[in-house]
């Protein structure tokens, strides 16, 4: 479960990390209101869960009432990669001399969560990650005891955070690593953590995404859930098709049946050129109305402009699985997008030569059904 940002700075608050003056609105009187009790300058960001909202015009800093009101009306009901808008979070400015980044995830390499500083913070930390790794301080973390206090020190030391707020930044990498512990959380990050002129370190940006399996531990979470999820249909018609699903940047939509599968072909699409637009798992089965919600998701997806299937045939069949395609493709009286199938695994030869090629694009290989599907998306875009 991915927290929004206001729901994120709320926790973060709660235990002690400082965070801007803040307040939510859904509408342009509300954002002005609230910019009124906070005092100008603010900055009005919409309550989306996609990066790079600054640069899509979905955060904005203004000075006064009509510079308010001009940029809440411009952002909310926007559509924003994808996402719909209709919440913004209105929040006191900050007037900083410097942008940091502190995280906690997952190594799964490791097999241990791992704290993260950086100095490049406000900028993509993937990116930073891929360019610079160095410039990205770590330090691994045994569960069982927990992040010592000299842990967060030495990552704050090796990461070359200025002397002067190093105390402050290693509190909050404390305090951030005890509620991604505390909250069963899968990632937790500021992004940037703002140093102001006066010394003091401030959390401009907040991201909390909890385990899912593990809500029946967090009420207090869980009831944020679907206020969450509000704000993007796709995700909410993923939860209640039972799929696993997470929205991204890209145009080649991506479905299979399995996290490994899934994961292999958004590889292959990136190592052909391709952007991903979606990692969706429908899991086992693959009967008609399964394989027709998929596609719903997908084709509902305006970024999407070609789909790949990558489906493995182990319990269910290949010839199942090509008949639930054909099926479901046979309730669209237009398939808007083309699709690419490749089929494997049991009966997978009889799969294909079911699959009504009037309808779908059959690759014998997955490399090639990858290929064809990111041509496909690219020469929509010619």
């Amino acid at each position: 479960m991915k927290l929004h940002e206001y729901q994120a700075k709320q926790v973060f608050a709660d235990a002690g990390i400082p965070t801007p003056a803040s307040e939510l609105a859904s509408d342009v009187d509300g954002a002005v209101a609230a910019a009124e009790e906070i005092g100008y300058p603010v900055a009005i960001k919409a309550q989306v869960q996609v990066g790079g909202r600054g640069k899509a015009g979905g955060i904005k800093l203004v000075e006064d009432e009509d510079e308010a009101r001009e940029a809440a009306d411009e952002i909310l009901g926007m559509d924003l990669k994808g996402y719909h808008v209709d919440r913004v979070l209105v929040e006191e400015a900050v007037d900083f001399t410097n942008e940091l980044y502190v995280g906690i995830t997952m190594d799964r390499g490791e097999g241990k969560p791992v704290a993260m500083v950086s100095t490049k913070g406000g900028v993509n930390i993937e990116e930073v990650a891929e360019e610079d790794p160095d410039a990205i301080a770590r330090e691994h973390i045994d569960p069982s005891f927990g992040m010592h206090a000299y842990q967060a020190r030495k990552a704050v030391y090796d990461a070359g955070v200025d002397q002067s707020v190093a105390r402050d930044v290693s509190n909050v990498l404390m305090t951030l690593y005890e509620l991604w512990d505390a909250r069963d959380g899968s990632d937790a990050e500021i992004n940037p953590l703002m140093v102001t002129s006066d010394d003091e370190v401030i959390a401009a940006d907040a991201v909390m995404n909890i385990d899912e399996d593990a809500l029946f531990r967090q009420p207090e979470l869980a009831e944020m859930e679907e206020e969450a999820a509000g704000g993007d249909e796709l995700e909410q018609k993923a939860d209640e098709y039972d799929f696993d699903y997470v929205r991204l940047d890209g145009n080649v939509g991506i479905i299979g049946n399995g996290a490994g599968l899934v994961m292999t072909t958004l590889d292959l699409v990136d190592h052909y050129g391709g952007e991903p637009a979606n990692f969706l798992d429908v899991g086992g089965g693959a009967k008609a109305e399964r394989i027709a919600n998929a596609l719903d998701m997908v084709f509902s997806d305006d970024n999407v402009d070609s789909v790949v299937f990558n489906i493995f045939g182990g319990i269910t069949r290949g010839d199942e699985v090509a008949r639930g395609i054909n099926e479901a493709l046979e309730q669209f009286d237009e398939i808007p997008k083309p699709v690419v199938v490749r089929l494997a695994g049991t009966n997978w030869e009889e799969g294909m030569e079911i699959l009504n090629e009037d309808l779908v694009t059959v690759e014998q290989t997955l490399e090639d059904a990858v290929q064809r599907a990111v041509e496909y998306a690219g020469e929509v875009n010619e």
